[in-house]
């Protein structure tokens, strides 16, 4: 019999990639969506950035509800709700509605991952999270990848309302699957066997059960430099993974004259190098703490991605053609994206029954960065007429993020205040 872990896993990967496809139907539809509504690419960057910070806005609050409801009422909730908002953005009617309903389509997406990092939390042993992560993230980038010249062609073929309107059918149908199979912990669930239980309850955070004891006011929970660290270096990191999720597909498709088609089919390498670099830096972390190494199985994998990441826009700014300028950036976005599971793997372990809170806290930081780049590109680009600034820019915030994993500790848990 699989373990009813395993099909856990199973559930919030398919989320995960049901996530990205609806973050970036957005962006294989942006001729449709400027054509129909009259929009510059100056405001479309808007656009793009009303959802990342309605996302960013959101992710503590649905953190902390995570924590309190449980993932299955918060995950439930929210697939349903950012899945109504993808096709209600078939109705906007003008830049103002547009922008109104992305940012509310943000809000939605927020508990997401914090509602994931809470089920991890009940259901994954420690020893087995690093991979998870990794697997959970894959997803998101797979989704991605495979979304653009499918979604690209979709959008050509349907027209992009249609297309929102049927991503909207398929994100509340597993929102409502979510709801009759997921329990918030594995002892309500009816199929687990006693054994995977009892390995579960034994080999999660502290062997202890999961109920949160006491709330972890942020005031209290903004006194972590372990936090902050964590913060910064996710927010350097979002630079590179937001501009992919939004940017990178328009960018090829203009820069080097390609069909919709093509452009995806280019976009859609550095997503799956993306995926490939997740599931390596989880079972990196998972190797390196299975040795003995637990502090280091969180740092060394990230400190090598944001390296890689560095390297791998410096060289990509000075290819001549679309094949090595996409190879290089392939090789950076591997790096970028070995740093989601440490990030996410340290935030569990330090929030511990607060994960949903704590990681929530980053990812909202991370978000900020996302926000910014949506009009960041477009602006540079117009002001200097390349995209070559951009590309350094990102190499040098790379290099200060893999600074911060060096004098992070992940020893620091936060924890509630004791009573008076």
């Amino acid at each position: 019999m699989i373990p009813k872990r395993y099909l856990v896993v199973c559930a919030t990967f398919l989320l995960s990639v049901l996530l990205y496809v609806d973050r970036v139907c957005v962006s294989t539809a942006k001729g449709q969506i400027t054509h129909d509504l009259g929009l510059t690419d100056t405001q479309f960057g808007w656009v793009m950035s009303s959802f990342a910070i309605g996302y960013a806005l959101f992710q503590t609050p649905s953190g902390m509800l995570a924590d309190k409801l449980g993932a299955r009422k918060i995950l439930t909730a929210i697939v349903a709700s950012w899945s109504i908002f993808t096709g209600l953005s078939a109705v906007a009617w003008n830049y103002g509605s547009m922008l109104v309903i992305r940012f509310l389509f943000g809000a939605g997406e927020a508990g997401a991952f914090p509602g994931m990092a809470r089920t991890v939390y009940s259901w994954i042993p420690t020893q087995e999270r690093g991979l998870v992560k990794g697997i959970n993230f894959s997803g998101s980038r797979l989704g991605a990848a495979f979304a653009l010249p499918v979604l690209g062609i979709t959008v050509e073929s349907l027209g992009w309302k249609l297309t929102f309107a049927i991503l909207m059918v398929i994100g509340c149908g597993w929102s409502l699957a979510w709801w009759l199979w997921f329990r918030d912990d594995p002892s309500e669930h009816n199929g687990i066997s006693a054994q995977e239980l009892a390995y579960i309850r034994a080999n999660r955070q502290g062997g202890a059960a999961p109920p949160v004891s006491g709330r972890l006011p942020l005031g209290h929970m903004f006194r972590s430099s372990s936090l902050w660290l964590m913060m910064t270096q996710y927010l350097f990191s979002n630079f590179t993974a937001f501009f992919c999720l939004t940017w990178l597909y328009p960018h090829i498709k203009g820069t080097y004259n390609l069909s919709a088609g093509g452009a995806g089919l280019y976009a859609m390498v550095p997503l799956l190098c993306g995926a490939a670099g997740n599931i390596f830096s989880g079972w990196l972390v998972d190797r390196i703490y299975a040795s003995g190494h637990r502090h280091l199985s969180r740092k060394l994998p990230a400190i090598a991605g944001f390296l890689l990441t560095a390297v791998g826009m410096i060289i990509s700014v000075q290819q001549t053609s679309v094949g090595p300028a996409v190879f290089w950036l392939s090789v950076a976005v591997f790096g970028v994206d070995m740093i989601l599971s440490p990030s996410w793997s340290f935030c569990i372990d330090i929030g511990g029954q607060h994960a949903g809170q704590v990681s929530g806290t980053m990812n909202m930081a991370g978000n900020i960065g996302s926000a910014i780049i949506g009009p960041a590109f477009p602006f540079l680009l117009h002001l200097t007429g390349s995209a070559d600034v951009f590309f350094y820019l990102i190499a040098v915030f790379s290099v200060l993020a893999a600074l911060c994993w060096v004098v992070v500790d992940p020893s620091r848990k936060i924890a509630p205040p004791s009573p008076a």
